[in-house]
């Protein structure tokens, strides 16, 4: 492998890597342009030096090896770096999109390395496609059940999620899913989280208006599940 060769599988990666990276930082990911761009020219990196070690060994070991053995490690390792994207607030998680992007860039680092200039392009392509025009299809679908994240912060006391739930019955609201988290730094608060889906009838204003207006309320907090 001559070293222009290794040169110019590493400026594609880079390349390739960096485009994925654009989006992400686009759209204000905790992994962006610099992150997605060290993945894919690390892991191109690797590859060339497993395609490259049983090269040296040729001829002086019967078994110089599988050249598929560190690049291997590549495929589990990158899963540290991803699950430190994923965030979990309340019942919703968010970065999954992020650590499997990164994943995939390894993947095609990976194809860089080896060679598999096509597969590569074809596989950063369907990404890019991914990132942005299946986003907007997603986001219509999710519009269209009327999901919405309710963020409700209440005195800890006994009936309040039932008067809460009472609220939003009268209103025709479903409630989805729920969660009660501890508010640590006020011992006597909780925060109940709730995914609702309502009618796009309920104006957001009057829904809010109505649950502060009940004794145990502090604060309510209402945005769309995108």
């Amino acid at each position: 492998m001559e070293a222009l060769e290794i040169v110019s599988r590493l400026l594609l990666a880079c390349l390739l890597g960096g485009l994925v990276g654009l989006e992400r930082e686009r759209s204000y990911r905790p992994a962006g342009f610099r992150t997605y761009i060290l993945v894919a020219v690390g892991s191109t990196l690797i590859m060339t030096v497993s395609l490259k070690v049983p090269l040296l060994y040729e001829g002086v070991l019967s078994n110089p090896g599988d050249p598929g053995r560190i690049a291997a490690q590549v495929i589990s390792g990158i899963g540290f770096l991803g699950a430190g994207t994923i965030i979990r607030e309340g019942f919703s998680v968010t970065g999954l999109t992020t650590a499997a992007g990164l994943w995939t860039v390894a993947g095609i680092g990976l194809a860089v390395g080896a060679g598999f200039y096509l597969n590569a392009v074809i596989a950063t392509i369907l990404v890019m496609v991914t990132l942005t025009l299946l986003s907007q299809v997603e986001l219509r679908l999710y519009n269209s059940q009327n999901l919405y994240s309710l963020r409700i912060k209440i005195f800890d006391q006994v009936g309040s999620l039932g008067k809460i739930a009472s609220v939003l019955g009268e209103n025709e609201i479903q409630i989805t899913d729920a969660c009660i988290e501890q508010c640590y730094k006020e011992a006597n608060n909780v925060y109940i989280n709730l995914k609702i889906q309502k009618s796009k009838k309920v104006d957001q204003n009057q829904l809010i208006g109505v649950l502060t207006e009940l004794p145990s309320v502090i604060s309510v907090q209402i945005k769309d599940l995108d």
